[in-house]
Order: C-alpha cells, then sequence, then structure tokens
C-alpha cells in the first residue's frame, strides 16, 4: 500500500544535507540528521536544528530536528525515507554500513546517484547478504542549489521545479514517488535508473571542463568565469563529441537521452545551433568561478562514479567512447590515479554478463536470467 512518510533520515551534513534536513523540519517532517564525524554536526545537535535562509519567498527560518546523531544503528531505526546526500565515492561504503540495520519497507535515495548509483548500491546488499526489503531509488539531480552558511546554518538559491527519479527495479517508482509527494512534488518519474544514470550532465560538462582548463586553474587558482571564460569554441567542441558518445551509449540500451543542447534549453532556456552558443547564452553561468584546484570532486567524483561506467558501458556493447576514454585516461596523470579501478565498472556492478535485454529486464523488473 502507497504511504506518505513524514519520518526522514538525511545522511550527510553538508551543503546539501544541511538543505535539506532543515526544509524538510520546516515543512513539518520528523527529520533525524547523520554524520559519521561528530564535530561538523555538533553545533546543530547543540542548537536542536538548523537556521535556513532562502531565496526571496523560499523556505527560511529554524528547522527543529528530532535528533542528530553519527550513530548509524540509532539513525536508521527512525527512518522510513533514508534520504542520502553524499559524494557518491561514498555511496558503497555506505550502503556496507547500513546493511545491518535497515528493515523491511524502507526507502532510499540517492540525491543524486551520478552514474548507476542505484545499482551500486543494489549490488552491495546483495553481496553482504542484506535480508531487508528495502526500495532503492536515485535522483537524477540534487533538487537544491544550495550551501552551508555556518556551523548551523544554511541557504538555499533556488529548488528545482522537476527532478527525474527512478526506483530500482522501475516497478517501484510510483511508490516511491507517493511516499515522498507531500514533501517534494518536484520528484517527476524519471523511467528507469539507467535513464536517470545516462542523463547525467555533470559527466558532460564537468571533468573535461576542469582537464582542459588545467594549467588555468593551477596558475590563477580559479580566479576566471568557469563556464564563460572556460568554455571556448574548441573546448565546447570536445564537449560536444563526450555529449554524442554519452547519447549513443544510451541509445545502445534503448534509452533516449536528452542532449546537452536539450537540457541547456529545458533547464535554463539556453538556445544556440552550437553547444558554445548555448553555454555563452545562459545568464546563469555568468559568475561562477572556477574550482580552485585541480583536487576537486569535478575529477575525483565525477570521473569514476560518472564518466567511468558511461565509457564501460559504452565498450560492453560496442560503442566507441574514445573522447571519453582521454578524459579518464588524462585525468588518471593528473591525479595520479588508476580511475579505471577505481569506477563503477559493468563488473564491479555485477551487470557485465548482461545483454542488453537482460540489463532492461533487471532495471525495470528486477529480474536476470542468471
Amino acid at each position: 500500500m502507497a504511504f506518505s512518510a513524514s519520518r526522514y533520515l538525511v545522511i550527510g551534513a553538508g551543503h546539501g544535507g544541511k538543505a535539506m534536513a532543515a526544509h524538510l523540519a520546516l515543512m513539518g517532517c520528523d527529520v533525524t540528521l547523520y554524520n559519521r564525524t561528530p564535530e561538523n554536526v555538533a553545533g546543530i545537535a547543540a542548537r536542536g536544528g538548523i537556521d535556513l535562509e532562502s531565496y526571496p519567498n523560499g523556505p527560511r527560518g529554524f528547522g527543529k530536528l528530532q535528533c542528530v546523531t553519527s550513530d548509524l544503528s540509532q539513525a536508521l531505526s527512525r527512518a522510513e525515507v533514508i534520504m542520502v546526500v553524499t559524494p557518491s565515492s561514498a555511496h558503497r561504503e555506505l550502503a556496507e554500513r547500513m546493511a545491518p540495520y535497515l528493515r523491511d519497507g524502507q526507502i532510499i535515495i540517492l540525491n543524486p546517484g551520478r552514474t548507476c548509483g542505484a545499482i551500486e548500491v543494489a549490488k552491495v546488499l546483495r553481496d553482504v547478504g542484506c535480508q531487508a526489503r528495502v526500495k532503492i531509488a536515485e535522483a537524477g539531480t540534487f533538487v537544491y542549489a544550495s550551501r552551508s552558511d555556518g556551523p548551523a546554518q544554511a541557504r538555499i538559491f533556488r529548488i528545482k521545479d522537476a527532478v527525474p527519479l527512478a526506483a530500482l527495479p522501475a516497478k517501484d517508482t510510483p511508490e516511491v514517488l507517493e511516499a515522498v509527494r507531500d514533501a517534494y512534488p518536484q520528484f517527476i518519474d524519471g523511467g528507469s535508473v539507467l535513464q536517470t544514470s545516462l542523463d547525467n550532465m555533470g559527466a558532460i560538462f564537468h571533468p573535461a571542463l576542469v582537464i582542459l582548463n588545467a594549467g588555468w586553474i593551477e596558475s590563477t587558482h580559479g580566479e576566471f568565469q568557469f563556464y564563460i571564460d572556460g568554455v571556448t569554441p574548441s573546448v565546447a567542441r570536445v564537449l560536444e563529441v563526450l555529449d554524442r558518445e554519452r547519447v549513443t551509449v544510451a541509445a545502445s540500451l534503448g534509452i533516449r537521452a536528452q542532449t546537452a543542447l536539450e537540457w541547456l534549453k529545458r533547464a535554463y532556456d539556453a538556445t544556440g545551433t552550437t553547444l558554445y552558443e548555448a553555454i555563452q547564452n545562459q545568464e546563469g553561468y555568468y559568475g561562477i568561478m572556477a574550482p580552485k584546484t585541480l583536487h576537486h570532486r569535478y575529477i575525483f567524483e565525477d570521473i569514476p562514479m560518472s564518466v567511468v561506467p558511461i565509457a564501460a558501458l559504452g565498450a560492453q556493447y560496442g560503442v566507441a567512447v574514445r573522447a571519453m576514454e582521454a578524459i579518464i585516461r588524462l585525468a588518471c596523470i593528473i591525479h595520479q590515479t588508476d580511475y579505471w579501478r577505481r569506477g563503477r565498472t559493468p563488473d564491479k556492478l555485477g551487470i557485465s554478463h548482461l545483454s542488453v535485454a537482460e540489463l532492461t529486464r533487471y532495471v525495470m523488473e528486477g529480474e536476470w536470467e542468471r
């Protein structure tokens, strides 16, 4: 039976987690906030909640939390919906740590899953023998644009109007959407976790743009407009090729992925005949500065958790992904790290043996030929 959840656990007390926890509390939900490092939530625990500021007419006030803890078993014991708001590189370890404490009927939502996040979490729970019948879902992107303003303060700049969400398997999506509908009517049916994964625009816009501007970032410490100054016509052509590869990988799996141009139009009403023109016409990109260092999540998170799985799926199903392979290789050289080994590959995800039809059956129905 479908239900509307009122007891939420927010995992992660960074920019996004604090904003989500405060907003949920202001909406009248019973909210627990978990962070594995007690010092990071000491100020919130002492005050009993988070002060939230927001854009004009946005949510604001003191969000009183019912529990602030670094004890994962305590946090999970109170939750109906578990909102994971951590870097995607933490999903695997977090699933391992949650497994002993999960119980039937709980819903886990990755905010966002990046590429194949829900598939990874499901694989980990199977591997460690978790018997709890939980539902796992991932959002295509994070619902908030937000930041932490202090130890117990958060600020929301924008709440997205529509965020695709898909459960694994997709037949569970309507129940997940119903459970969070009162708090998040912005969540809409995302089709499947393959659709949300392959519509991952961060995989296109983030890592390559950092790598292609590596010299400028290191020499200026990010003192230039990332998307405006950093996206020249030549850089944009590289992004276009990466985007074509992503869309082609999706097509090989029977998925109609939106192009970067379509996404810019839908999300920001930014238009252009080329990706360069559309980016330059996106007013919201003006003023966004580049990362101050190359040690940034746009590489150490987005390469292994976003680009590697798309490229690996392409290789598995016969799609040439030479531009993605080049970007991954450059990232490995810059960080002196083997991101192929660290990344979400089909073998690690437990799907390397599946045909396209079997993978589709798995993400839609939860079944495959073993």
